[in-house]
């Protein structure tokens, strides 16, 4: 099943399935369009005539590119989410190193191949959302949420704590891998994954 934004980044929440696919057909052409032309030349317009739907339709939805992004940043969280989820079904319960191979594999998995995400990601790229909901707190929010449940712990604030620090250095780390090389620099991730293990392993062990 494909994902949907939550509502609160629309103007106007799909009802009907011909609304929702269409929303689908719209956040699909702005990712498209985000990795051929850049944020920057991104218009609603061309948004528009990619996916196929009326400008009105567009803006049934956003009322500027700036919405659209921030849409489809949650939409690309909520894929994650259920990528990640997934993994963890099929690993041993209370394993911290296979949840965190699954965390850094699927994050890695959508560096590489979901279009759009190397703009957006989950909004770190192009600032969206209210100031008071940064990207990373929005991920390790969801991961504790996730997380703290496969690992038996309680998702108080020191866990949160914990898995927002691994969030924040995963990212800054990934982000200079991608910039050394187009797929990832190996070396780099290899010493992300090590780093992660040794701070996860002092305070989850």
């Amino acid at each position: 099943m494909k994902s949907v934004p939550h509502a609160a980044s629309l103007r106007r929440a799909p009802v009907q399935r011909r609304s929702a696919e269409r929303l689908t057909r719209i956040l699909d052409a702005c990712a498209d369009l985000l990795d051929e032309v850049g944020y920057d030349a991104l218009s609603t317009r061309a948004v528009a005539v990619r996916a196929g739907v009326p400008i009105g339709s567009v803006y049934r939805f956003f009322g500027n590119k700036r919405q659209m992004a921030d849409a489809l940043a949650q939409r690309n969280l909520e894929r994650y989410t259920e990528r990640v989820t997934e993994r963890l079904t099929d690993a041993g319960a209370g394993d911290w190193r296979a949840a965190m191979d699954a965390v850094l594999d699927e994050y890695l998995a959508m560096k590489r191949t979901a279009p759009g995400f190397s703009l957006v990601d989950f909004g770190n790229q192009i600032p969206v959302g209210a100031r008071d909901a940064e990207p990373n707190h929005r991920v390790a929010d969801r991961l504790t949420d996730l997380l703290s449940g496969y690992l038996g712990r309680t998702p108080d604030d020191a866990l949160r704590r914990t898995v927002l620090i691994a969030v924040e250095t995963s990212d800054t780390l990934v982000h200079l891998a991608f910039r050394m090389d187009a797929q990832g620099d190996e070396a780099i991730i290899a010493e992300t994954r090590e780093l992660l293990r040794a701070y996860l392993g002092r305070v989850l062990d």
